[in-house]
């Protein structure tokens, strides 16, 4: 009896842990950088919007696609 309540703890916490873990990859893609950014917002972002390569150079969208 005693094996089966140590076993049920031990698989709670473990799903709970899991829940958790995922909860933060969501709360982290859910608030991560766009994956492109116009050329105001790059300009705005303080980046250079190069057309030649679509990518944002600089600032604070340094490296994102330009749409």
């Amino acid at each position: 009896m005693r094996i089966r309540r140590i076993l049920a703890a031990v698989v709670a916490t473990a799903a709970l842990a899991g829940l958790g873990l995922t909860g933060v990859a969501t709360a982290a893609t859910a608030q991560g950088t766009h994956s492109y950014v116009t050329p105001s917002e790059c300009r705005q972002g303080g980046g250079t919007a190069d057309l030649t390569d679509n990518l944002c150079k600089g600032g604070t969208h340094n490296g994102e696609k330009i749409d």
